[in-house]
């Protein structure tokens, strides 16, 4: 088997997905701060006949970061999935002439550096299954930036420039990377972004396989020219 690693574990959209691709047939790891919050996420897996396994990381300590991507392809089988979703703090969303150079490290760190550790840890497995898949959510600032957030604006720009290029570079290794763009709040009673929606969309992306940014609801984007 290989493994879904879910980085930004959560009982929302990260158990809908995880769920999701336990279903397909994949083993699950899952990574986010907290031990016990892991705990009762893969209880839940477990009762639903999912094979999981948590694994406490803060995606600001890369050493940390890389360690359990690389301890959960040993324990669980080498990572064919890899989705990076964990929810931005408050604090990197302030408004724009409130932000200085020094608010911007956190939130830099967390978008950028971060998933950049993480594609280079778990990148050795794929290349060598000769298939993979690099899942990253995101708010809709990452195309439309919104003075109000300009931590997240700034920080969700960079990590869609870095996950267009790896975009390019890796699809002739058979290794496809998507971004999914959610404008709305993710809630059981959103119209298009529940937890269930969102979990089968990142699932088809990695079974289709096809273009790189796609979007839960309609929303505009700047480099389209629709906007």
């Amino acid at each position: 088997m290989t493994t879904f690693a879910l980085v930004g574990a959560g009982p929302g959209l990260g158990l809908a997905t995880a769920r999701r691709f336990g279903a397909a047939g994949h083993t699950v790891a899952l990574l986010s701060r907290d031990r016990e919050h892991l705990d009762d996420l893969v209880a839940a897996l477990d009762g639903d006949g999912v094979t999981a396994r948590g694994y406490p990381a803060d995606v600001l300590d890369l050493g940390a970061l890389t360690g359990a991507l690389r301890a959960a392809a040993e324990d669980l089988g080498p990572v064919e999935v890899l989705q990076y979703s964990p929810v931005p703090r408050a604090d990197f969303m302030k408004p724009v002439l409130e932000t200085t150079a020094a608010d911007l490290d956190d939130p830099l760190a967390f978008s950028v550096k971060a998933p950049v550790a993480c594609v280079n840890a778990v990148l050795p497995g794929m290349r060598t299954l000769g298939r993979g898949t690099l899942l990253f959510v995101n708010g809709g600032s990452a195309v439309l930036p919104k003075g109000s957030v300009a931590g997240t604006s700034i920080a969700f720009a960079g990590e869609s420039a870095y996950a267009r290029m790896l975009h390019t570079a890796l699809a002739p290794e058979s290794i496809h990377v998507a971004q999914l763009i959610v404008p709305g709040a993710i809630s059981s009673d959103a119209e298009h972004s529940t937890p269930g929606a969102l979990a089968e969309l990142l699932f088809g992306l990695h079974t289709d396989r096809e273009g790189f940014r796609h979007y839960a609801e309609p929303m505009p984007d700047p480099q389209d020219g629709s906007s």
